[in-house]
């Protein structure tokens, strides 16, 4: 409990925080002679507003123990009882006021810190369609849906998880259109988690997805509010974590790997040819390789016989087998790609260009791999940069079919694609088969997968998500 004595809790506050010289206690009298102390963290409030309404007004008008609610001029104002909520509070960036003679203290509303300007996402960029993207602060976040969706059915509830970090969390849906059975499923799931620290999203999605071992993500994660907002409108619900820029939704189906926010601002007839790229590049980046071992080492008479001589006199003189030719060609494209991820930009553009250019050149030069490999490795990074929601699929399972191209020819590719098919089929996302609308086939979500139709065509929202108020639009008289 809060003692009524204004050292005995600066005594017990400043051991629970372990004498940290960033937790500040400041005692102060009103010109009444009544003491008073408030406690903050340096650094997490609005030190100017605090000196100018807070401590400036209460020192000169306070004249009882009654008036000090009247006189703390911020529009919220909480009481608390124990020691225990002070520092929960305190941690959240709040100012607590204590009072001689009062057994409890006042919560004041006054955090202030650094955060990111609003800018647009660099992985989710667009020609057409919003810039903004979320930053690391879960309030901006939070207004920026708030400006994309002004409904007062959009709700937020909020959490924390991490025994140590005490992280904020927030559940966004719409009430009315939102399936109840995933809401209650995030629920559930969110509450089982007990673990120290939250430090990104990344944490949650790992913790709460249904397939831990896959591959394939079955969680989506983006920067961008109008994604955010389209998709719980379908009935979904996201996950904001404060921290991060990172905002989950789920569920999610296989299909959205292969779309883009802006599918739906351009011409659908455009639209549905992008995807149909996005399909071949998909397809290209994870069994060209594989295709191309197969055929070289077992099934020739299948290559065009000019192609066939012309590979085989850009291997001439190369010492590596085939199989491994490719794969160190591959793991050497990681190493780039990798590098210069982690490195500063400056000097990873470099890496790009040293990587690329002249260790690509001078490898083939000394006869180490052939043109034709590089060409094929080439290709399929840029294929695989079409799609880069599974990157991370993409390369193992490009290594897995490119294995088995090598050990089985033609056969072990058509076994490779097998088992990801079965994989995508088998997977679920929160209750939601992974692979719909193809399996089990719909209908109606067949109308926004690897084609888009016109929206006045999109009458409801997807069966498989949204349970109650199904229709989103009413289509004109007469169509």
């Amino acid at each position: 409990m809060i003692s009524k004595r204004i050292k005995d809790n600066k005594r017990r506050l400043v051991e629970l925080f372990n004498h940290s010289t960033d937790f500040v206690t400041y005692e102060f009298e009103s010109e009444s002679n009544i003491k008073m102390m408030v406690c903050y963290i340096e650094g997490l409030i609005d030190r100017n507003i605090l000196d100018r309404d807070i401590l400036r007004s209460l020192t000169l008008n306070v004249k009882n123990l009654k008036e000090i609610r009247k006189y703390i001029m911020t529009p919220k104002i909480e009481e608390i009882d124990t020691i225990n909520e002070v520092v929960d509070e305190v941690v959240y960036g709040k100012v607590v006021l204590f009072a001689e003679g009062l057994k409890k203290g006042f919560v004041i509303e006054l955090s202030k810190w650094d955060k990111r300007q609003v800018e647009e996402p660099q992985a989710e960029s667009v020609v057409r369609g919003p810039k903004e993207g979320f930053i690391e602060d879960i309030a901006v976040n939070k207004v920026l849906l708030r400006k994309k969706l002004r409904n007062n059915n959009l709700v937020f509830e909020d959490l924390r998880l991490g025994k140590q970090s005490k992280t904020d969390i927030s559940l966004a849906y719409v009430k009315g259109i939102v399936n109840l059975e995933v809401l209650e499923e995030v629920k559930k799931r969110l509450d089982k988690i007990n673990i120290d620290a939250i430090l990104e999203s990344g944490y949650i999605e790992e913790l709460i997805e249904d397939s831990p071992k896959s591959l394939l993500p079955t969680i989506t994660n983006t920067q961008k509010p109008d994604i955010v907002a389209a998709k719980i409108l379908e009935g979904r619900v996201a996950i904001f974590v404060d921290g991060t820029p990172h905002v989950l939704i789920v569920p999610r189906v296989f299909v959205e790997a292969l779309m883009s926010s802006e599918d739906y601002y351009l011409r659908p007839y455009f639209s549905s040819f992008l995807r149909i790229v996005r399909v071949i590049a998909l397809f290209i980046t994870v069994y060209a390789p594989g295709i191309f071992v197969a055929l070289m080492l077992y099934h020739q008479e299948m290559i065009p016989t000019v192609l066939l001589v012309s590979a085989a006199d850009a291997r001439e003189g190369v010492p590596l087998p085939l199989t491994v030719e490719v794969l160190l060609m591959i793991i050497t494209l990681e190493f780039t790609k990798e590098s210069s991820l982690r490195l500063p930009k400056n000097i990873g553009s470099t890496v790009n260009i040293v990587g690329a250019l002249v260790l690509g050149q001078a490898a083939v030069q000394a006869g180490l791999v052939s043109t034709l490999t590089v060409i094929l490795v080439s290709l399929t990074a840029l294929a695989e940069f079409i799609v880069p929601q599974l990157t991370q699929a993409i390369i193992m399972y490009r290594l897995f079919a490119t294995i088995m191209g090598g050990f089985f020819g033609i056969y072990g590719v058509i076994c490779a694609f097998f088992v990801i098919t079965l994989e995508v089929i088998s997977l679920e996302s929160f209750s939601i088969p992974f692979a719909w609308p193809l399996a089990p086939r719909n209908t109606s979500g067949l109308k926004d997968t690897f084609i888009r139709v016109h929206l006045r065509k999109y009458i409801t929202r997807p069966k498989a998500l949204a349970k109650q108020n199904v229709k989103r639009q009413i289509p004109p008289k007469g169509e």
